[in-house]
This record gives C-alpha cells, structure tokens and sequence, in this order.
C-alpha cells in the first residue's frame, strides 16, 4: 500500500507542474490588457500604465514571468490578485468555504436521490417502476446546469414564491443544491442500477440465499458492498467536478464562491487568481482521486496494490 501511494504522489509531480504550465500560457492567450482592466477604464497617463506593468512584473518578457511564477509557485507565493490588491490565497480561501457549503449540499442530494432512484430500479428490474426512475435520472443528466436553475427559480421563487432567489442561510442554499446535484443524481442512479444487477447476478449471492438468509441481509450485507466500488468512484469524482463545476450555480444564483470568483478573474484578465484557481481545482481532482483508490482497499480486501 506504501508502495502504490509513494508512486502516485510522484506521479502527480508531472501533471502539476504541466498544469501550472497551461494555467500560465492559457490566460495569456484571451485579448485584453489587464492593466486598464485594473484602472477600471479610468483615464491615465502613459507613465502610470507602465509603473503598473512593472509592479506586477508586466513589463518582463514571457518566458521570465514564467520562471518567476513557477519559481514563486513551488515556495506557496501565488502573488497578489489585480482586482483586489491582495495575496491569492486570502482572496482565493476567503471565497473557497461558500463553494465547499454548495458542493457538499448538492453531492448530499445527489446520493439520496441517485441512490434512491438506482436502488428501486436495480431491486425492480424492467418493471414500471424501472422505466419511471431511470426517465427521472436520463432528465437529471440532460438538463443542462443554468437551464435547470432558472427552471427551479422561475418555479419555486417567481411562480410559487416558496423560497427567494438570492438568500443566506440554508434556504438560500436549497435551489442551488438541487441545481448542482441533478446531473450527480442522474449519472448515481443509473450507476447503482447497472452494478445491483450485476452484482445480484454473481455466485456469491446465489450461495448467500441457497444458505437460508434473508433478502435484507443478502443486498445489504453480500449485494450491496461489493456494488458500492464504482458508486463511490463516482461519487468522488462527482465531489471533485462540483469544485469547479459550481461556477454556473454560483453566477445564476448570485452567489459567492470560487467559482464565480473565477468567472469574474478571467474577465478581468487576473493572471495571479485564474493560475491558483486551475491549480487548485485540478489538485482536488487529482488527490480526491487518489483518496479514492486508497479507500478500496478497506471496501474489497481482494484488492493489493503490493
């Protein structure tokens, strides 16, 4: 186990550094020059604009901006933002516990929907109840993120006026929720379907009822643990996506958090705020991932990574 996580965490080296590297070129790619982006249209001199440029390093060519960034990077100095003239990370972690809050919310009703839904129609193969569940998820998975945001608000805040738009608290957090965890709910119910009927299948089953025990012990004590290894892959994944993925949610709802915040920095071309926000967003995939093929191991003991 030592082994397999020893060689992983070297080989996330790699795919970070070549991230970093696209999050440098990438935002220096969009037209725009973020020096007027930071005088906010205002009239100035041409001495001001080049003072700008050389306080945020502008001025240097490319390559030693890069070599800067890089450089500053590997020591946990991402620089100061453009917009708010504050270091990264204050502005990136003032902003990170709202997404976490939304991520975590909409991952909740995902699994309690998706699992719901999967588990009848996997208990309940090719019966009516089947095609109802599996219709609900195909709408989850197809429904596009801001189209069902604006269906739940035009619903539930303009139509019935149960919950408001914009709100704090955990009533401001339930349309978002559900917006965020629709497509999660989707792809879970159908993921825990496919593996109810596979497992259901398997010998061991078979060899559980043929030994006298009951239906609830054999699903939840044979079928159910041995199905849950792609359903948490998923999930993890699903986690990992949420912490980017938000920014849609984030913007139709008007609330804060890091995806918006991105949204709003590459506007505004803030190289310092997009490169940690890639950087970090990449990172939870990469380590969620990971967490979640150290978790295996616990789940089926006939996996070895030795």
């Amino acid at each position: 186990m030592l082994q397999y996580l020893g060689r992983r965490l070297v080989g996330i080296i790699p795919v970070l550094l070549i991230v970093m590297t696209l999050a440098f070129s990438v935002i220096r790619l969009i037209p725009g020059d973020p020096v007027r982006n930071i005088m906010g249209g205002q009239p100035v001199s041409q001495q001001v604009m080049e003072n700008l440029r050389a306080y945020y390093h502008l001025d240097e060519p490319v390559y030693k901006q890069y070599v800067g960034f890089m450089r500053n990077a590997l020591m946990g100095d991402f620089g100061i933002s453009y917009r708010s003239r504050q270091p990264v990370l204050k502005v990136f972690f003032q902003q990170l516990p709202a997404t976490l809050q939304l991520a975590a919310a909409g991952l909740i009703f995902g699994i309690l929907i998706g699992g719901i839904l999967g588990i009848i129609s996997g208990l309940f193969p090719d019966s009516w109840l089947d095609t109802s569940c599996m219709f609900t998820a195909l709408i989850g998975v197809s429904m596009p993120t801001f189209y069902s945001a604006m269906l739940l608000i035009l619903i539930f805040s303009v139509t019935l006026r149960w919950i408001p738009v914009v709100s704090g608290g955990f009533i401001g957090l339930i349309l978002p929720a559900i917006s965020t965890g629709l497509w999660a709910a989707g792809n879970l119910a159908r993921l825990i379907r496919s593996a109810i009927l596979d497992v259901m299948n398997e010998d061991y089953i078979r060899t559980a009822r043929a030994k006298g025990l009951n239906e609830r012990r054999v699903i939840l004590g044979h079928a159910a643990r041995n199905a849950s290894i792609p359903v948490i892959t998923l999930m993890g994944l699903q986690l990992a996506l949420m912490f980017g993925g938000a920014a849609i949610t984030e913007t139709v709802f008007a609330r804060q958090g890091i995806g918006a915040l991105l949204v709003a920095s590459v506007l505004d071309k803030d190289y310092p705020v997009v490169q940690f926000g890639i950087l970090f967003t990449t990172s939870a995939y990469v380590f969620v991932n990971l967490s979640i093929d150290m978790f295996y191991a616990f789940i089926d003991p006939r996996i070895r990574y030795e």
